[in-house]
């Protein structure tokens, strides 16, 4: 039986990660330390899925902390590890750096070191599609220079890229790093918009919409995610594998680069406009600037992923919106 851990088994995608690699047979271990920055009640019940099933294990515990990591790939020895484990939230990023350096970047050396003493045969690490910062060519491949990020998070995060592509040269360690485009879905965090719209519009209270409106995102859906992560799980790099001119593949290290979106970047208007539907009811608008350290628009070019896996998202954002709507009405009883 496959061992798999996956780090921030008690956030919004890691719970669906370790749902996902439950059913297809893994033993999984699931750590989380359960922080305060949104609602732990939230995390617990998430948890509370996982934990019907008998091969899940629920570690509590921060990733930054020294040894906590090195003790369970010493006890475990896993065969994947799908690090999620981050402290997310562009803006947030702005108020409180330093819990950005503790998690993101303290946290994955210690996951790094502790691969590296007891080595997976494949490490997934979540990066973010904010790391293409101030590019404006669009769509975003992963062979596209990005070295422009816009806000401190995302700039955490591309460390994490280089940090595992180092450790992936000198230590021989398989890793694919995913850059994440706008995920939505069933359980999903309270500070993410569209738990926000959908929470203020059933308060009757008003929705703010950034840049007056002119904003669009590569809206994927949780369950498109996912099914891309486990395509690759199988797919691990490897130096000397063949090469083409977009893969991202590196030259000196078993290390890739993959974008997971649906490429098919969407309003932000029309996505209140599904999300009013849903509801059966109109939100209440405001209007306000652009955000400091946000981007007008994101767009994926998903073509590597569909190239290794033969997988391409394909939920639309109309049946995204109602299942997450269907959730957040039966999880709160409105």
């Amino acid at each position: 039986m496959r061992r798999a851990l996956v780090t921030g088994s008690a956030g919004f995608i890691g719970m669906h990660v370790a749902e996902r690699l439950l059913n297809d047979g893994y033993e999984v271990t699931g750590l989380d330390c359960f922080s305060d920055y949104y609602d732990p009640a939230l995390k617990r019940s998430r948890t509370a899925q996982l934990t019907r099933h008998a091969r899940f294990t629920a570690e509590e515990g921060r990733i930054e902390d020294p040894n906590r990591l090195m003790d369970l790939f010493a006890e475990r020895r896993f065969d994947v590890v799908v690090h999620l484990a981050a402290q997310a939230g562009v803006r947030y990023s702005i108020d409180n750096p330093r819990s950005y350096v503790e998690s993101n970047l303290i946290g994955t050396f210690e996951l790094l070191e502790a691969a590296r003493a007891h080595p997976p045969a494949h490490m997934l690490l979540a990066s973010t599609s904010s790391a293409y910062g101030a590019n404006t060519q669009m769509p975003y491949t992963e062979t596209m220079k990005a070295d422009t990020q816009m806000s401190f998070y995302a700039a955490t995060k591309k460390a994490n890229e280089s940090m595992a592509h180092s450790y992936a040269h000198l230590f021989g360690l398989p890793v694919t790093m995913f850059r994440f485009f706008t995920v939505y879905g069933p359980w999903s965090r309270p500070d993410m918009a569209p738990y926000k719209f959908v929470s203020a519009i059933l308060e009757d209270r008003e929705i703010d919409i950034y840049n007056h409106g002119d904003m669009m995102r590569d809206f994927t859906y949780i369950d498109d995610l996912v099914e891309g992560i486990r395509c690759m799980i199988d797919t691990p790099p490897r130096i000397g594998a063949p090469v083409s001119d977009d893969d991202s593949l590196s030259p000196v290290a078993p290390f890739r680069v993959v974008n997971i979106g649906n490429a098919a970047p969407v309003r932000l208007l029309d996505f209140v406009a599904a999300i009013e539907s849903a509801l059966g009811r109109p939100a209440k608008r405001r209007y306000l600037d652009m955000q400091p350290g946000d981007v007008p628009a994101t767009w994926a070019d998903t073509t590597l992923l569909s190239a290794l896996t033969g997988y391409a998202p394909k939920t639309q954002v109309a049946q995204g919106v109602a299942n997450f709507v269907a959730w957040y009405r039966d999880y709160y009883g409105h």
